[in-house]
Parts: C-alpha cells; structure tokens; sequence
C-alpha cells in the first residue's frame, strides 16, 4: 500500500502540476501579503500570526476541494476552489483555530511553564509537547477526512482524525516522514512544489486508500485486519494509475 500511496500521489501531482504550481502561488502571496499587511503597522503586529493562520486555513479549505478532483481522477481546479471556500468554510474556522491554538502552545504556554524551573513545569512541558506531536500527526488527515464524510461536522472530523492514527499508527508515522521530504523539497523550490497544495494532494490519497480498506472491512466483517488484500482492493486504483514511462509522462497526449 505504501508504494502504491508514492505512486498515485507522485503521479496526481505530475498530472496536476500546473495547477497545483499555481495554487501554491497563491498561497506564498497570501503569506507575503498577510506579513507586510499586519508586520508594517505595529499596532497590528500582534494579530499577524493568529489572522495569517485563518487566512491560510480558510484558502486551504478551498483547496481541499480541488486536491480531492485531482485524487479522484478529475481536473476541474477553479470551480472547486470557489465551491470549496464557501461550503467548507466551518470546517476551515476550526481548523484555523486548532492551528492558533497549537502555535500559542509552542511560543506561549509551553516557555511559560518551563519557567517555573521545577519538575511541574517540566513534566506539564513534556505532556504540552506530546499534544503538538499527535496533532502534528492528525491534522493532516483533517481536511481529506471532510472531503470523503462531509455530513460530519468540524469536531466530529477532528475526532476521527484521531482514530484515524491510532487505527493507522504504521503507516501515519511513514507518511510524517513522507511529509518531512515534502517539507525539504518545498524550502528548495521557495514554496512551489509540491508546497501546501502537493502535501495536501498527498492526504487526499492517503485517506482515500485508507477509506478503500474500511469499506473492504465493512463488506469483509470477519476479515483479518493485520492481513489486508491490498493487491485486492487496489486493483481499480492501479489501473486508473496505470504504467508510466518517461514518454507519457511528457507527452501524454501521444
């Protein structure tokens, strides 16, 4: 499953690449705009952070939107950032705020309590950053997980951004790492590839193989879960993939 996730999600990306070069544009001037908006007035300064946060997290909802076409096999980008931004707007406010939250946490809350100097504040520190830790592990999975159950209100999705690591500890601790490389790739290409959009793209996938396991598991009630028939259950997936060569990837029109 895990090479199969690279493939599909080296490939979306390939087959998207304009597009999703684009929205990544969109997002450096986001950031740039957001930074010279609140950083230039002092007074303003304070809200930088917070108001760039709900800025990206409200955008990020609109490209939730457009990564899923692309998992999905389809190429439809503008229509879908502009359904997107309106019809996942609850979702992209919690996830805004989640996100405040966990940054307050890092430059506030946890300096406070080292602070103290004492074993208290070192212990509640230590449990401060386990938290950062997990939530670095399930947001990810926020977004698609609201793109594949979009009855589920915002905090219902949060949950089951949990239960999704626990039930997938394996493969959500390979995909932190897959991301790392995204994030290093990302700082050598100033932003552009993949960038937020190509790591969004990547959680799109992951979650919609994992949602083919659970509808298997559904369908299969007595099936071993440590033994999943991945060749099975991907077999559709593989030939919408298809075989690449070097030639189709350049020109894939011949």
């Amino acid at each position: 499953m895990k090479g199969f996730f690279i493939k599909k999600a080296f490939f979306d990306g390939w087959d998207n690449l304009i597009a999703i070069c684009l929205i990544n544009i969109a997002y450096l001037g986001l950031i740039y705009l957001g930074f010279v908006v609140f950083l230039g007035v002092p007074s303003f300064s304070a809200l930088a952070i917070p108001v760039l946060l709900l800025v990206i997290s409200i955008f990020m909802g609109a490209s939730a939107s457009a990564v899923h076409n692309y998992s999905d096999y389809k190429g439809d980008t503008w229509s879908a950032l502009r359904h997107g931004l309106v019809r996942n707007i609850r979702h992209s406010l919690f996830f805004a705020l989640l996100l405040i939250l966990a940054v307050l946490n890092i430059i506030l809350i946890i300096p406070f309590y080292l602070s103290y100097e004492n074993a208290f504040g070192i212990i509640i520190s230590i449990i401060l950053l386990w938290i950062e830790l997990i939530l670095l592990l399930c947001l990810p999975y926020y977004f698609p997980l609201m793109n594949h159950l979009p009855a589920d209100r915002p905090l219902k999705t949060a949950k089951k951004c949990f239960i999704i690591v626990g039930d997938n500890f394996g493969f959500t601790i390979f995909f932190f790492l897959y991301n790392i490389v995204c994030a290093a790739l990302s700082v050598f290409t100033m932003g552009i590839i993949p960038g937020i959009t190509g790591m969004q793209l990547a959680a799109e996938d992951a979650i919609r193989l994992m949602m083919m396991k659970y509808d298997y598991l559904e369908e299969n009630p007595d099936a071993d879960r440590k033994h999943i028939p991945w060749e099975d259950i991907l077999y559709d997936e593989k030939e919408k993939v298809g075989p690449r060569s070097l030639k189709n990837m350049i020109f894939p029109w011949k």
